[in-house]
């Protein structure tokens, strides 16, 4: 099997490509080829040595895959040979609340991930790929999209007529735009760039803030709800964002803490959260559950996910740089086979 790996140290010079013996499934396991990977903000800061500087190496990254069983271990009765499939983030999570087991078992570190052709799997970390998607679309599912689905969904109470602002336009925020349509929320992006404002709309945003042009984001999303505040943040920047996500918010309304691309450590007063009632969300992706209830309202609705770029399997460090840059539209996927 054909795998990338972070070997030696982190950092993307040490995103290395190498042979693997071919693993062979046991008891409960199933053997997926994999078509196709797509890259999240944990992916690249895990190559980076940003997520955990602890983290044991060799290391194949990446955490979204889609592909196709090609061999089963005995007492597989979840899927068969020939059938596609994704990856499910956390391994072990099937419903419920999260434990600290269950963060052990996630693909793309601490377990080695989908930036390969050959991944063996216990075949409860497998969701079926709906027949209406490509590989390339499917293999943005897995983090991405179920993490916006537990966000405004699974933990969010997402009801029609809801105001959400969504932060940006990266994989994460593009699915919340697009799942908050699909509940007949009102939605509210903000990004640097007005062209990225205006392909936004076109997917159904109803309103876009430049937030460089408007630095004052928030009081402007206040003055779009007539001064009430928004119902749901789905909050990417991390802490050099959090504090005007928390001004954006209605009276009771919720912030949902996903990203840290501003950087993860800062200082916020509580007096806000306490004296507005405010609900302050972690989402850590989601469970198999959730996942295919996504898969469920998607297939019910044709919904398409937005796919940036797609990249060879030989140019997987080309389509981390990509990432880097910051300057992707919804989703960058890695075509492995």
């Amino acid at each position: 099997m054909n795998v990338y790996e972070i070997r030696g140290a982190f950092g993307l010079d040490n995103l290395v490509r190498a042979e693997r013996p071919d693993p062979v499934p046991g008891p409960f396991q199933v053997r997926v080829r994999v078509k196709a990977t797509s890259l999240n903000s944990r992916d690249l800061m895990m190559v980076e040595g940003r997520y955990n500087p602890r983290q044991k190496l060799p290391l194949v990254p990446n955490s979204d895959g889609a592909g196709v069983v090609d061999a089963v271990g005995p007492g597989v009765t979840r899927v068969k040979v020939g059938d596609r499939v994704m990856t499910l983030f956390a391994q072990g999570w099937q419903s419920g609340e999260p434990t600290k087991a269950i963060t052990a078992t996630t693909l793309g570190g601490p377990l080695d991930g989908a930036l390969a052709d050959t991944l063996l799997l216990h075949e409860d970390g497998v969701v079926p790929t709906p027949a209406y998607l490509s590989d390339e679309e499917a293999a943005t599912l897995p983090c991405a999209a179920v993490t916006a689905w537990s966000a405004l969904v699974t933990q969010g109470g997402l009801k029609a007529g809801d105001t959400v602002l969504v932060q940006g336009t990266g994989g994460v925020s593009i699915f919340a735009l697009q799942i908050a349509r699909l509940f007949g929320a009102h939605v509210i992006v903000t990004s640097s760039r007005d062209d990225k404002l205006e392909r936004a709309l076109k997917l159904g945003a109803h309103e876009g803030i430049n937030y460089v042009t408007t630095p004052d984001w928030e009081k402007a999303a206040r003055t779009l709800t007539g001064g009430v505040g928004v119902d749901h943040v789905v909050e990417v920047g991390g802490s050099g964002t959090f504090e005007k996500s928390l001004k954006a918010l209605r009276v009771g309304g919720t912030v949902s803490v996903i990203g840290v691309l501003s950087g993860g450590a800062g200082t916020v007063s509580l007096v806000p959260i306490l004296m507005q009632n405010l609900r302050v969300q972690g989402v850590f992706v989601g469970h198999r559950q959730s996942f295919e209830a996504l898969t469920r309202a998607f297939t019910l609705h044709d919904v398409h996910p937005v796919v940036d770029r797609v990249f060879p399997f030989a140019e997987a460090r080309a389509a981390f740089e990509h990432m880097k840059q910051g300057a992707h539209f919804g989703k960058i996927v890695i075509k492995v086979s």
